[in-house]
């Protein structure tokens, strides 16, 4: 994977990593409240971040393989 692929967001690649009918099935469960269009991409964003975070701890630890462990 070369480094220009490596620091490419979902978002800039316009990917959405969360399934959005499972987002608004949530919200619209636990609170009856409907889910505005951007949700998805702002949810993305979180995830990227953490997943990013996630990625550093385990080459930080020597890995290969993100695991659970790296999201505490």
């Amino acid at each position: 994977m070369s480094n220009t692929a490596e620091n490419l967001s979902s978002s800039e690649s316009g990917a959405v990593l969360v399934v959005t009918s499972k987002v608004k099935k949530f919200i619209k469960d636990v609170s009856t409240m409907n889910t505005a269009g951007d949700v998805p991409e702002a949810l993305t964003r979180i995830v990227e971040v953490e997943l990013q975070k996630a990625i550093a701890k385990a080459k930080d630890a020597g890995r290969k393989t993100v695991m659970a462990r790296d999201f505490a």
